[in-house]
Order: C-alpha cells, then sequence, then structure tokens
C-alpha cells in the first residue's frame, strides 16, 4: 500500500518537513538462510517494511506490512534490532518528503504464498548476505546474521 490515510494527513499539514516515523522490517529466511527482499516499483530493494499506524501495535504492523508486500502469513519470533537516529536512517523521498526513521525488525516465521497484496512491490527474491543489492536501509550485519543472539541496539555514544 502506499501512504497511509494517517501520513497524507499529516503531511498536508507539515508539507515536506522532516517528521519522525515508527517501522517496523522483517527478516524472512528461506530453508537455505538466504534473506527475503522486496524490489519496489522504483527498483530500490529492502526489507519487507514499512510505517507502524496509530493504534498499531509494531507486532501487528509487521505482519501487515508483510502480509501487503508479499502475501505471506508472518508470524514474529523475536526482536533483531532497533535502530533509528544515524544518518542512514534519514530518507529522501522522491517527493521531496524527509524521515526519520526509528524501525524495529524482527525476525518472522511465515506462511503461504509469494504472491505480493500491494501496488508497490515490483520483485520479491530471496539473497544470501553476500550477494544482497543495495538496500534502501543500511542494515548492520549483527541484524543480518542468523548468527544474531542479542538484539541490536544502534550505538548511543553516536
Amino acid at each position: 500500500m502506499s501512504k497511509s490515510g494517517y501520513m497524507e494527513g499529516l503531511r498536508k499539514k507539515v508539507g515536506s518537513d522532516l517528521i519522525l516515523v515508527p517501522g517496523v522490517a522483517a527478516i524472512i529466511r528461506d530453508e537455505a538462510g538466504r534473506i527475503l527482499l522486496q524490489r519496489n516499483k522504483e527498483g530500490v530493494w529492502n526489507l519487507p517494511a514499512g510505517a507502524i499506524d496509530p493504534g498499531e501495535s509494531p507486532a501487528k504492523a509487521v505482519v501487515r506490512e508483510v502480509f501487503e508486500e508479499t502475501g505471506l502469513t508472518a508470524k514474529p519470533t523475536r526482536v533483531l534490532g532497533v535502530l533509528g537516529g544515524a544518518p542512514e536512517h534519514r530518507i529522501t523521498y522522491e517527493n521531496g518528503d524527509l524521515v526519520d526513521s526509528t524501525t524495529i525488525v524482527f525476525e518472522c516465521g511465515v506462511e503461504g504464498e509469494l504472491k505480493p497484496q500491494d501496488d508497490e512491490t515490483a520483485t520479491l527474491k530471496y539473497f544470501a548476505i553476500a550477494d544482497m543489492p543495495e538496500l534502501a536501509i543500511k542494515y548492520p550485519p549483527e541484524v543480518l546474521s542468523a548468527d544474531t543472539k542479542e538484539t541490536y541496539f544502534e550505538p548511543a555514544d553516536r
């Protein structure tokens, strides 16, 4: 889906000025341990991800975003990372909208068949970490690694 009604209303009030947006992203692995990525209509690759809507829990948001972008039913199993505040989390969209995202990255198990439910997804493909294309957001290796044992937090001394 494109912008939510909430975000459209907010943008009417603040224009393209910087806003802080809470979001979620999903790490979904296949049997070989590769990570599912989504390429949008503009050709940009990322994890299945999106903003949290008002009144929505982060876990519900990741389930919704995964379904919209992939057609899969997700079950969040743990939080792999909490990211934000670093320059790589500031995004300027093509229309000039400026966003600082704070993103909770969930590891998710999934069921179902890959079949996007939105108008944004052009391609869905699993990649080994070493073969991943450049992503819209730079995720630390500690978040992407299948060996991650603890939740990753952006360093406090930035």
